[in-house]
């Protein structure tokens, strides 16, 4: 049976869902998204009061309140189908946060561990394994796939456009679509 194109969005973002839930309890809530960011300082070393840290905090916090209004729950915590809706109208309302503009460029200027503005093959690695804890083989390949003008590295454009791509596009063979491997 084939995926219908509508369903790749539902599928990335049930994939989100369970690489967040902490601890596997089925609901989303702030403790996982403090968690998230937790993985970033615990894998990059960094002190929390770090520029790039605090950026990365004050993102995750305002894209979670954004989830919750978005949910129209009145509780704090989301089940899969409730934080699959509130992603998918957190991310085209625009209004109050940008998610694929925010939270990218927050992540990537972790990521940039060098800070030259570019994220080479070792770093996206890095992101993969000490982030989102991914060692799937096909997951990078992926770096190939998202440095489309293959210069060896994903430049800041290149990564927030494949962010864009994993919350917008319903094409499972886009580049971003397949940024924690194949759907």
């Amino acid at each position: 049976m084939t995926t219908t194109t509508q369903d790749i969005l539902t599928l990335k973002l049930e994939r989100t869902f369970d690489s967040m839930d902490a601890n596997h309890d089925g609901y989303l809530d702030w403790s996982d998204y403090r968690k998230l960011a937790d993985r970033y300082i615990q894998a990059y070393r960094l002190d929390k009061e770090d520029l790039r840290v605090r950026a990365l905090q004050t993102f995750c916090q305002i894209y979670w309140l954004e989830l919750l209004r978005h949910a129209g729950v009145d509780g704090d915590r989301l089940t899969k189908e409730q934080f699959v809706t509130a992603s998918r109208l957190a991310v085209i309302d625009t209004s109050r946060l940008n998610v694929t503009e925010g939270g990218g460029h927050a992540i990537f200027d972790i990521v940039d561990v060098d800070g030259d503005n570019e994220i080479t093959k070792d770093e996206f690695a890095r992101f993969l394994r000490d982030v989102w804890k991914i060692e799937a083989p096909d997951a990078m390949d992926m770096f190939t796939r998202l440095d489309i003008d293959g210069d060896g590295a994903i430049s800041r454009h290149e990564f927030i456009r494949a962010i864009r791509e994993y919350y917008l596009s319903n094409d499972p063979d886009a580049p971003g679509s397949l940024f924690f491997g194949h759907v």
